[in-house]
């Protein structure tokens, strides 16, 4: 119909648009993001879960995350399952989030940790995370007598089967020692 010389100016005009607006949607369908309930994987590990309380993380002023702490049990159990989501506002790199990570796991041990041991967290973290960038979120979940998981928006990125170092790893946000211990509070409700 395009084509046909009997189509008049005005209902080229209209067929064009029809068909590039139809050609417009199935593109942008082709390319969307997965739907929220995928973001949200994790979400049927913690299905009770609620969003206890959230706060930035920030480093001599500069945004590094948001983080947000869900949990079922209200005031927060640490020895319950729960949930870390860091949405993060910036790009850092799979080694620095597992250097660092592993930094603040020695420094809030109570006694030095075996050099195996730390060594094999060490691959575990690494085998587990990946680069972040501006908008992209991780989302660990505690699994107690299990260990943790570990989602991105779209999928599960690992399944660790080591409670100690699930227990150390979340000890970075949650430990009365963490470096932030305002976002501490913040994050479990204790303050407003």
């Amino acid at each position: 119909m395009l084509f046909n010389s009997t189509c008049t100016k005005p209902d080229r005009r209209r067929l064009l648009c029809a068909s590039l607006l139809a050609g417009m949607m199935i593109s942008l369908i082709a390319v969307a993001p997965p739907a929220a309930a995928d973001s949200a994987q994790w979400r049927t590990t913690l299905p009770q879960a609620q969003a206890l309380g959230s706060g930035d993380m920030t480093w001599f002023g500069l945004r590094i995350y948001r983080a947000t702490l869900w949990s079922a049990s209200k005031p927060f159990d640490a020895a319950q399952p729960f949930a870390l989501q860091l949405s993060y506002y910036r790009h850092i790199s799979r080694q620095r989030l597992v250097s660092t990570s592993m930094d603040e796991i020695r420094r809030l041990s109570r006694a030095p940790l075996p050099t195996a041991t730390l060594a094999r967290w060490e691959a575990l973290l690494t085998s587990a995370f990946v680069d972040v960038s501006e908008g992209d979120e991780l989302i660990g979940v505690y699994l107690p007598g299990h260990g943790m998981q570990l989602y991105d928006r779209q999928r599960l990125l690992a399944d660790l089967d080591d409670e100690a170092l699930a227990r150390a790893f979340f000890d970075i946000w949650l430990n009365p020692d963490s470096r932030d211990n305002k976002l501490r509070q913040r994050l479990t409700g204790a303050t407003p």
